[in-house]
């Protein structure tokens, strides 16, 4: 696959090679900046629900931190990027000897302290951790991060050997929600290419293949038996990303199906309609801080966003605009 950067949405598309770094700057101006003004850590170092618990919980929120890294590099802020790295170091202070994290009881009275949540924990922080080291070194900024990224390498290695012995877990516990299965996949597949392990690489492939099969007759990625409108673009989002960097062509042909579905859920004032959700925004699962799942509206931007550049379809960027202009107004 090529992918089409589209200067500014301006102008003509010139080919280039698959690279993220050149994809989210080909993003719509003050885009990233707003997607991602939530995951610089605070005063604490702490992201996502760590953040908003105002204490350690667990090493998967941790990955707002690489989040903010990434779009900071992308605008040429490294002022920024060294600040949103606070997060990193927090969550590498968190790690065991076994190449798990520490954890605590989180509000709804679960934890990822061991058995197939600490894996999971581990793998959603290694997800965004590999890729932010993927795109550091697709920009011109590698020599700044440079020492920093051979320092953490070890301790990547050790969480990837951790996430390895715990692959059953993977299958067992997330097959019922396919975008876990993407989202490890991802894990391996970053963290692969940064560390050059085959083997690593090879997990990746089989957990993708894996999530091809979860899926429904008309192409839609299958959440608790069915259909839900925010975590089917999690499976778009997190594989195309991987797919950037790793190729994937039996999972890119699967994609404009799903896609298809997605577009029809996004209403013309940019609401995505959650009418018939298995899992979001109709009240069916609680959240790790205890209140209800509800769609994650800058998951459905970036995976719009994301598809539409990598594809060059407009109506899905066009739908992307839209829910960004729902869900950030003014």
């Amino acid at each position: 696959m090529f992918l089409l950067v589209l200067p500014a949405f301006g102008g003509e598309p010139t080919h280039a090679p698959p690279n993220e770094y050149d994809l989210l700057r080909s993003f719509p101006p003050g885009r990233l900046a707003a997607l991602c003004a939530y995951d610089q850590p605070d005063a604490k170092g702490l992201t996502g629900s760590n953040r908003t618990n105002g204490s350690w919980l667990e090493a998967g929120p941790q990955r707002g931190s690489c989040r903010a890294v990434v779009a900071a590099v992308v605008a040429g802020d490294m002022a920024a990027a060294d600040a949103a790295w606070r997060g990193i170091e927090v969550a590498i202070e968190h790690q065991r000897e076994d190449g798990g994290f520490d954890a605590e009881i989180r509000p709804n009275g679960q934890s990822a302290k061991t058995g197939g949540a600490a894996v999971e924990t581990a793998y959603f922080f290694l997800q965004e951790l590999g890729r932010m080291i993927l795109v550091i070194r697709q920009s011109p900024h590698e020599a700044h991060f440079h020492e920093r990224i051979a320092a953490l390498e070890p301790r990547i290695r050790r969480s990837c050997d951790f996430i390895t012995a715990g692959y059953p877990t993977i299958i067992s516990n997330s097959s019922h929600a396919v975008n876990r299965i993407i989202i490890a996949a991802k894990a391996f597949g970053t963290c692969g290419l940064v560390l050059h392990d085959d083997k690593l690489i090879a997990t990746s492939r089989m957990l993708i293949s894996h999530a091809l099969t979860l899926r429904d007759k008309d192409g839609v990625f299958i959440e608790n038996g069915g259909r839900d409108s925010s975590y089917n673009v999690v499976s778009i989002f997190y594989g195309q990303t991987l797919a950037l960097h790793l190729p994937l062509p039996e999972f890119e042909a699967a994609l404009p199906k799903a896609v298809a579905w997605q577009l029809t859920k996004i209403r013309d004032n940019g609401e995505v309609d959650v009418t018939g959700n298995t899992r979001t925004g109709v009240g069916k699962e609680i959240s790790y801080t205890g209140q209800p799942k509800n769609v994650n509206c800058n998951e459905v931007v970036f995976a719009l966003t994301y598809y539409g550049l990598a594809h060059h379809d407009q109506a899905a960027l066009t739908a992307a605009d839209r829910v960004f202009a729902f869900s950030h107004p003014g």
